[in-house]
């Protein structure tokens, strides 16, 4: 079953048309005019467009266009009469995937969208097959050899092929997704779906008809059935991002599929079964919410079967530069614009910045820079990184802060001394030169202020001072 966007101004043929592809099983979505289908391209996901070729508010070949721009994989059908034949055949030159000549039987287009709905799902397979899908989520291709991430895909590979529930944690833009898509496409459910869910991107009712699904007339505005998430996982794999943000109700209707591997759609009586690996992940601290009363802990325990902690990027800067190049190399493809890389000082700036936002804002800044570039390579002008918030009186805000109990000197200059430390990923020479002083006297003030370098760094920093 698909979802199919019908656009036709002629209201009896649309409506007729959506009605039995409905009674087929189909989700429906009507357009009565081109500009109503260019809007509805922009609002969602269709895997099939069925259009009127000649109709007012934007033509079958308008809404031909937008589909393959915003939707590449979507199959657009365009349905046309005799006189505009020659048009429609130009149109499968541009990318339609088939036309239909007015007048025709229902039974026709249906065959032609079941045609379309098997190439939409050959041409996963195929790129599933050809790895253009799936080789992001191979061990070797995941980007960064810091032994904090090493140590989060040694835990990855142990439970990958078993069907164990996990429990990702981490900071927004850590790369909790790829995580578990690590998880799901290294698994013996590889070759099944892998279905993602963003639980706080949606309201409480919303949130349990897109997991479970719901009949028709469950709710206002419920006009067809609706096939729900876990459903769609059945033999793969759900994702639950950001889990922590799901209603007590919810959660338990989460605890008891968990635990039965059953559950009812919205508004209906028939016990559905399903085999669903789960695997959530959250920002939050699911510890602490469950001590507050606001996450179930019997779900907790759930969920909690193994943890991977996925660490933020601050904590792994040895991956900054094979990311920066990583996301360089996308990048310019995606632009169509010639940057080859980055210049030293904007190397040894993305290596001191802190990165709030993880690799999401590393992934941002690249992307920016590479618009804003002029030249051959990204210079530090082109991240726009480090820039000091102001107030509302617009002055620069102070960089020390003292408290009102007051501080001795010699705290805030071990203080600064570990943040250009960190900023400088525990290079010594480098985080000298951030403060304006020179090796010799920063090994000094290192020892005599008995600043504690992380294990493993020392020796590290050292090498790459020489």
């Amino acid at each position: 079953m698909g979802r199919i966007l019908v656009a036709d101004d002629h209201d009896s043929l649309r409506k007729g048309l959506a009605r039995a592809l409905t009674d087929a099983g189909h989700e429906v979505e009507e357009a009565p005019n081109g500009t109503a289908a260019i809007e509805r391209l922009h609002e969602g996901q269709f895997d099939v467009v069925l259009s009127d070729l000649k109709m007012g508010g934007g033509d079958g070949l308008d809404v031909l266009r937008t589909a393959k721009t915003l939707q590449p994989s979507t199959s657009v059908i365009l349905m046309t009469a005799f006189g505009s034949v020659h048009t429609a055949v130009e149109a499968m030159k541009i990318g339609a995937f088939d036309y239909v000549l007015k007048p025709f039987e229902i039974e026709e287009m249906e065959v032609k969208i079941e045609k379309a709905l098997e190439h939409r799902r050959l041409r996963h397979e195929i790129d599933y097959l050809r790895h253009t899908q799936q080789d992001i989520y191979e061990f070797e291709r995941i980007v960064g050899a810091s032994g904090a991430l090493q140590r989060v895909l040694d835990v990855v590979r142990k439970v990958a092929k078993s069907n164990t529930t996990v429990l990702i944690r981490g900071e927004t833009g850590t790369g909790k997704e790829l995580i578990a898509g690590a998880i799901h496409h290294n698994s013996l459910r590889a070759t099944r779906n892998f279905v993602r869910v963003n639980c706080a991107a949606l309201q409480e009712n919303l949130l349990e008809s897109e997991l479970f699904g719901h009949e028709k007339g469950a709710f206002t505005g419920a006009d067809k059935q609706r096939i729900g998430r876990f459903e769609q996982a059945d033999g793969g794999t759900l994702f639950l991002d950001e889990v922590g943000d799901m209603s007590p109700n919810t959660q338990a209707k989460i605890l008891r599929v968990l635990q039965e591997h059953e559950f009812e759609r919205l508004g209906g009586t028939r016990t559905i079964r399903v085999d669903v690996r789960v695997i959530a992940a959250t920002n939050r601290n699911l510890g602490n919410m469950v001590a507050a009363g606001l996450f179930r802990e019997d779900l907790y325990y759930r969920l909690n079967v193994v943890s991977v902690e996925v660490p933020p990027l601050r904590e792994r800067k040895e991956d900054v530069p094979d990311l920066a190049k990583f996301f360089v190399r996308r990048f310019t493809g995606e632009l169509k614009k010639k940057v080859d890389g980055l210049q030293p000082d904007a190397l040894k700036l993305l290596m001191r910045y802190n990165w709030p936002g993880n690799i999401r804002e590393l992934e941002n800044a690249i992307e920016r820079a590479i618009l804003l570039a002029e030249g051959p390579y990204i210079t530090m002008d082109d991240l726009r990184l480090g820039e000091l918030s102001t107030g509302s009186s617009g002055e620069v805000a102070p960089v020390v802060k003292i408290p009102p109990t007051g501080i001795p000197l010699e705290e805030i200059e071990r203080q600064a001394l570990i943040e250009a430390l960190k900023m400088s990923n525990w290079v010594q020479k480098d985080a000298a030169e951030l403060l304006g002083i020179s090796p010799r006297v920063m090994n000094y003030k290192i020892k005599t202020l008995a600043i504690d370098f992380p294990r493993g760094r020392r020796a590290m920093a050292e090498l790459v001072g020489r």
